[in-house]
């Protein structure tokens, strides 16, 4: 039994795009429906109570849309709200989180694990007890960059500034002799050719919302729900709460679409 309904992607902003690109590429007869809360992006430095009231704000106005999955495209989103949303709910959900850790403790070799992320992310713990539950004696180097996200959402993540920035905040990985970096922030796949350039050749790069579709493909099948096969161009949309222009900038940047649906909406 197939199941045509779209596949609802959440985030604090634009950086859930980066999910909804690998989406396209390895699910491509899926519908996308996302929401983008740009207007109260970023959720990092906000309180706990307040991500999970927004992140349940988004949750129901997909659920209006009929979608039959839930991606929270969000680190600190799933750290914070997405077993709650599990629990409330009856279609399946997907964080990004543990994906992200079980790739980290594929590729790592020497067990020394860099988390890169939001305030709200790190503070949490979530990655940490993420690869600590599978790997205890793993070593876990987790740093918060403030800086990241506002970088993306006024798109000067190919700037000088940008360039600046990340060199200064990666430097703290000096001495640290990781081997693997979990990008554990949907923003930051963006800023993956600075973090690259910073980091060397040598550390294994994990995208965690890239590792979280492998997730999402798994449930269709297991749930039965995928999409059928079809040749049809597929009627994506997409919905945030702040500035039109510069979503719409990002997303032509980054998924490459031409004629893309962009709607404003309120939440409550």
């Amino acid at each position: 039994m197939s199941n045509n309904n779209p596949i609802g992607f959440l985030d604090s902003g634009v950086g859930g795009l980066t999910v909804v690109k690998e989406a396209m590429k390895q699910l491509p007869n899926e519908t996308v429906y996302y929401v983008g809360d740009t207007l109260r992006c970023p959720y990092g430095p906000r309180p706990v109570e307040q991500i999970k009231e927004f992140t349940w704000e988004m949750t129901q106005f997909l659920l209006k849309k009929n979608v039959k999955m839930i991606v929270i495209a969000c680190n600190t989103a799933t750290a914070v709200a997405l077993e709650d949303i599990k629990k409330t709910i009856r279609i399946p959900v997907v964080g990004v989180i543990n994906p992200g850790a079980r790739a980290a403790l594929k590729l790592t070799n020497n067990k020394k694990i860099g988390v890169i992320g939001t305030v709200g992310t790190i503070n949490s713990g979530e990655y940490v007890s993420s690869i600590h539950k599978k790997s205890p004696k793993t070593d876990v180097y987790g740093l918060a960059c403030p800086k990241f996200v506002p970088i993306v959402e006024s798109k000067e993540y190919e700037s000088k500034v940008a360039e600046q920035v990340v060199h200064e905040t990666l430097s703290a990985f000096e001495g640290k002799n990781i081997d693997t970096l979990v990008m554990g922030c949907t923003h930051y796949p963006l800023l993956r050719p600075l973090i690259r350039k910073e980091m060397g050749d040598k550390v294994a790069l994990i995208d965690s919302g890239a590792e979280a579709v492998s997730e999402v493909s798994m449930l269709l099948d297991y749930y039965n729900i995928a999409a059928d096969a079809t040749e049809e161009e597929k009627n994506h949309e997409f919905f945030m709460t702040g500035s039109k222009k510069i979503f719409e900038d990002i997303s032509h940047d980054w998924l490459n679409i031409k004629d893309i649906s962009v709607n404003r909406i309120t939440l409550p």
